[in-house]
């Protein structure tokens, strides 16, 4: 039987997005990333039809002698790259990882701290996201607009005067390390956890170039593995105490996952092997582009947040729009150009702003992944300046952009 015209439909439309974004496109979405042949090899294999509830050779289940062997082989080397003592790869994604955190650690009325959206916050950490689904009361910490960072000082003050259950760090827009160590003190007096929220540095974590939170005094770390951690979509949970360990994982099943989604834990350990090899250098070129891509841009009149501090150490860039007509209009003049990047909210943004808010969110991991180094972020500031400053036609750029992706064929930081 010839395919039917629903059929035939599918195939053209998957075939136009994978065309589009992988080979005409310049990818600057900060949540994104690619992963490699060897990954998606493992990716989509016969375990994407089975089912494991439960834990390694504790199943629900019969068949899942491999995929134990294969789950139990991923969290030895996320333990490892981590330096984590206790691991859970089974949430199916970052939000699902802190539902399970925030529900072991906490229960309905509870108060709890967090980072402000305006400020990168998560939404999941938010009143609007599980967090708040789960009856939890979150109070936002301080923020430091200058610092583009928590205020610690504050922070410290309000953790030890409302005595949280918890508080949660890291976030969705993220330029500098957030002070773990600092508010630590603040936390341990009055008897908080503190988690933190890694999905966006996991892979800046596992090359050396971000502090890593448990070592700095984080009871527990939340995070997908599909950012700057070049892994399938998915999630983990890590800490080094027992306590914590044996509540979370009791809560991932079967309170938020049955079945885990097990085609992706091989893709996930070879990910894994992948950054123990090639992810400091990896991670280092990250940053290396981010603050070039932030210093050309600033060059060119674009307002880039961060200024005082080098723009940023992650690999994230962030810009105030507002004067060039807000984020979703520049987000959208930008894809015209064939180039993706994201609206965000900004600390002076208020909630019903988040349809225009003042800020795009750009993050070089993906375009380092397939080669892209400082010079190649002069070339990605000047497609900005031709469509934001000089409004040049976005279709014209979107030619060059187009010409100029496809000089970047081959993917870097794996294996040959």
């Amino acid at each position: 039987m010839e395919l039917p015209g629903e059929a035939l439909r599918i195939l053209k439309l998957n075939e136009a997005h994978n065309k589009w974004r992988r080979e005409e496109t310049v990818n600057l979405i900060a949540s994104e990333n690619l992963t490699s042949p060897l990954v998606d090899s493992l990716y989509l294999s016969d375990a994407m039809h089975r089912y494991a509830e439960g834990l390694p050779f504790k199943r629900f289940y019969q068949g899942t002698k491999y995929i134990d062997e294969i789950e139990v082989l991923c969290e030895e080397l996320m333990r490892k790259l981590f330096k984590a003592k206790y691991i859970d790869v089974r949430p199916i994604s970052g939000t699902i990882a802190n539902g399970a955190v925030f529900y072991a650690l906490g229960k309905s009325g509870d108060t709890t701290c967090i980072c402000p959206l305006p400020g990168g916050g998560h939404v999941s950490h938010s009143k609007y996201g599980i967090m708040g689904a789960l009856g939890l009361k979150p109070l936002p910490l301080p923020f430091n607009v200058e610092e583009f960072n928590i205020d610690v000082e504050g922070a410290s003050k309000l953790i030890k005067e409302v005595r949280p259950k918890f508080v949660v760090l890291g976030a969705s827009v993220i330029l500098f390390p957030h002070p773990v160590k600092e508010l630590g003190d603040a936390a341990n007096e009055v008897g908080s956890k503190i988690i933190f929220d890694a999905a966006h540095v996991l892979g800046l974590i596992a090359g050396g170039k971000y502090p890593n939170p448990l070592s700095e005094g984080a009871n527990v770390v939340t995070s997908s593995t599909h950012k700057t951690f070049p892994g399938p979509q998915g999630g983990v949970i890590l800490t080094n105490e027992e306590e914590i360990y044996k509540k979370v994982k009791k809560v991932v099943f079967p309170v938020f996952v049955s079945n885990h989604h097990l085609h992706r834990l091989a893709a996930t350990a070879m990910a894994a092997v992948e950054m123990l090899y090639f992810g400091e250098a990896y991670a280092s070129q990250i940053i290396k582009n981010a603050k070039r891509l932030a210093e050309c841009l600033y060059n060119r009149g674009f307002k880039v947040l961060g200024e005082k501090k080098g723009f940023t150490e992650t690999h994230q860039v962030l810009l105030d729009v507002r004067e060039l007509g807000g984020g979703t209009k520049v987000a959208l003049m930008l894809e015209k150009a064939n180039i993706i990047v994201n609206k965000n909210m900004l600390p002076w943004d208020r909630p019903e702003d988040i349809k225009n808010p003042s800020g795009i969110r750009i993050g070089v991991q993906e375009v380092t992944r397939i080669g892209m180094r400082e010079g190649d972020m002069e070339v990605l500031a000047e497609y900005f300046y031709k469509v934001l400053i000089k409004r040049e036609d976005p279709a014209k750029v979107a030619e060059e952009v187009r010409e100029f992706r496809g000089k970047f064929k081959e993917l870097l930081y794996t294996f040959k």
